[in-house]
């Protein structure tokens, strides 16, 4: 799930692309393009992919994806943000039809969406909410700031589930907030890759570990200060 002068409200966004698609048909064609990147992220990955590939999967011409994508790297910036903006609303509804939870049941809640979309999104397993490998592909500035330049990729999804869990999280505390929950994804985010590195349903044992060691970190308060 991999110092900033912008608020908390404005990180986690996501870059700003060259043109926000505002008619129907531009959406459409916004959301191809999108769509044609995380099919073929799964078939050649993040470094092979090319914007020439992509405009030809999606059926665009060139000039249309550069009118919406400066480049490969707003490209796949854009694509992470509609990853989180998905797992976001999908675990909201999952949290608005279950019982009251406390940290452990949000816990829960967040791992499963986001196995599930490991599961079936396409090019999720490339790139969630930032690159799955280690190393940046030649050409990306840095691939650890997709979702907002201020912040790293994890803490700016921390940030939004902060806001999204509400009162789960019980502190005085935001900042240690935000710091406990950056720890705890990027915990996650390791034994996650472990669990699908040899199983591409995501070995049981190693998801219901995950789960565990999240738990038992977020149970603790975070330190004020």
């Amino acid at each position: 799930m991999s110092g900033d002068t912008r608020s908390h409200e404005s990180a986690g966004r996501g870059p700003v692309t060259r043109r926000r698609p505002v008619q129907q048909r531009s959406q459409e064609r916004y959301g191809r393009i999108l769509d044609a990147c995380a099919g073929l992220l799964d078939e050649v990955g993040a470094t092979a992919l090319t914007t020439k590939q992509v405009a030809q999967r999606a059926q665009v011409p060139i000039g249309t994806l550069y009118q919406f994508f400066a480049g490969k790297e707003d490209l796949l910036a854009a694509l992470a943000g509609r990853n989180l903006d998905r797992y976001l609303q999908r675990l909201d509804h999952r949290l608005a039809t279950a019982a009251p939870l406390g940290p452990a049941g949000f816990t829960d809640l967040a791992v499963e969406e986001f196995v599930a979309m490991k599961r079936a999104v396409p090019g999720f397993g490339q790139l969630d909410f930032g690159l799955a490998d280690a190393a940046a592909p030649a050409g990306l500035r840095d691939d650890r700031h997709l979702l907002d330049p201020g912040v790293d990729n994890n803490t700016a999804v921390a940030l939004r589930l902060q806001a999204l869990g509400g009162e789960v999280f019980a502190t005085g505390d935001p900042a240690a907030l935000t710091l406990a929950l950056r720890v705890a994804l990027e915990a996650a985010d390791a034994v996650l890759k472990l669990a699908f590195r040899g199983d591409p349903q995501g070995d049981p044992a190693l998801i219901a570990e995950c789960k565990r060691l999240v738990r038992a970190y977020l149970a603790e308060q975070p330190p004020v200060g």
